[in-house]
Protein backbone atom coordinates (compact mmCIF):
# COMPACT_ATOMS: atom_id res chain seq x y z
CA UNK A 1 0.00 0.00 0.00
CA UNK A 2 2.83 2.52 0.99
CA UNK A 3 4.43 1.64 -2.38
CA UNK A 4 1.48 2.37 -4.43
CA UNK A 5 0.71 6.10 -2.46
CA UNK A 6 4.35 6.87 -3.73
CA UNK A 7 3.76 6.39 -6.99
CA UNK A 8 0.38 8.40 -6.82
CA UNK A 9 2.50 10.69 -4.62
CA UNK A 10 5.14 11.50 -7.64
CA UNK A 11 2.05 11.50 -10.50
CA UNK A 12 0.57 14.25 -8.42
CA UNK A 13 3.43 16.21 -7.66
CA UNK A 14 4.25 15.79 -11.87
CA UNK A 15 1.02 16.97 -12.21
CA UNK A 16 0.45 20.00 -10.27
CA UNK A 17 4.22 21.35 -11.58
CA UNK A 18 2.82 20.64 -15.53
CA UNK A 19 -0.69 22.61 -14.44
CA UNK A 20 1.77 25.02 -12.92
CA UNK A 21 4.17 25.71 -15.36
CA UNK A 22 1.33 25.33 -18.77
CA UNK A 23 -0.75 28.39 -16.55
CA UNK A 24 2.69 30.51 -15.88
CA UNK A 25 2.93 30.44 -20.14
CA UNK A 26 0.01 31.28 -20.76
CA UNK A 27 -1.05 34.08 -17.87
CA UNK A 28 2.11 34.91 -16.80
CA UNK A 29 3.95 38.11 -16.55
CA UNK A 30 5.51 37.00 -20.30
CA UNK A 31 2.77 34.63 -20.87
CA UNK A 32 0.97 33.97 -24.23
CA UNK A 33 -2.20 35.54 -23.31
CA UNK A 34 -0.51 39.23 -22.14
CA UNK A 35 0.66 40.10 -25.71
CA UNK A 36 -1.69 43.14 -25.96
CA UNK A 37 -0.58 44.35 -22.89
CA UNK A 38 2.83 44.33 -24.11
CA UNK A 39 2.07 45.75 -27.32
CA UNK A 40 0.13 48.59 -25.44
CA UNK A 41 3.15 49.61 -22.95
CA UNK A 42 6.03 49.23 -25.95
CA UNK A 43 3.83 51.90 -27.94
CA UNK A 44 3.99 54.19 -24.92
CA UNK A 45 7.43 54.11 -24.14
CA UNK A 46 8.23 54.62 -27.63
CA UNK A 47 6.09 58.03 -27.43
CA UNK A 48 7.81 58.98 -24.61
CA UNK A 49 11.48 58.30 -26.31
CA UNK A 50 10.23 60.53 -29.41
CA UNK A 51 9.29 62.86 -26.63
CA UNK A 52 12.43 62.56 -25.17
CA UNK A 53 14.55 62.93 -28.35
CA UNK A 54 12.93 66.19 -29.39
CA UNK A 55 13.52 67.65 -26.31
CA UNK A 56 17.35 66.23 -26.57
CA UNK A 57 17.36 67.80 -29.77
CA UNK A 58 16.13 71.51 -28.59
CA UNK A 59 18.50 71.25 -25.89
CA UNK A 60 21.71 70.26 -27.97
CA UNK A 61 20.23 73.29 -30.56
CA UNK A 62 20.84 75.91 -27.63
CA UNK A 63 23.89 73.85 -26.29
CA UNK A 64 25.30 74.59 -30.12
CA UNK A 65 23.85 78.35 -29.66
CA UNK A 66 26.38 78.61 -26.92
CA UNK A 67 29.12 76.97 -28.66
CA UNK A 68 32.49 79.39 -28.84
CA UNK A 69 32.51 78.67 -32.99
CA UNK A 70 28.57 79.10 -33.47
CA UNK A 71 27.87 81.88 -30.36
CA UNK A 72 24.42 83.02 -30.80
CA UNK A 73 23.93 86.41 -29.51
CA UNK A 74 20.37 85.99 -28.53
CA UNK A 75 21.29 82.80 -26.56
CA UNK A 76 24.16 84.24 -24.75
CA UNK A 77 22.06 87.52 -23.69
CA UNK A 78 19.10 85.09 -22.49
CA UNK A 79 21.21 83.14 -20.34
CA UNK A 80 23.30 86.67 -19.12
CA UNK A 81 20.35 87.85 -18.06
CA UNK A 82 18.65 84.78 -16.42
CA UNK A 83 21.86 84.45 -14.22
CA UNK A 84 22.98 87.83 -13.81
CA UNK A 85 19.55 88.76 -13.06
CA UNK A 86 19.89 91.75 -15.67
CA UNK A 87 17.00 93.66 -17.52
CA UNK A 88 16.82 96.56 -20.16
CA UNK A 89 14.69 99.95 -18.51
CA UNK A 90 11.67 98.90 -20.42
CA UNK A 91 11.26 95.83 -19.51
CA UNK A 92 9.10 93.81 -16.82
CA UNK A 93 9.75 91.96 -14.34
CA UNK A 94 7.34 89.22 -13.13
CA UNK A 95 8.79 87.56 -9.77
CA UNK A 96 7.57 84.08 -9.10
CA UNK A 97 7.55 83.52 -5.17
CA UNK A 98 8.25 79.60 -5.22
CA UNK A 99 6.97 77.69 -1.80
CA UNK A 100 9.34 76.40 0.81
Amino acid sequence: MSLNLRRYARLGVLGFLIVYFTAQALTGERGLLNDGERKRELAERQAELASLETQKAELQARVDGLSSRHLSLDVLEERARVVLGYVRPNDYVIRETRPS
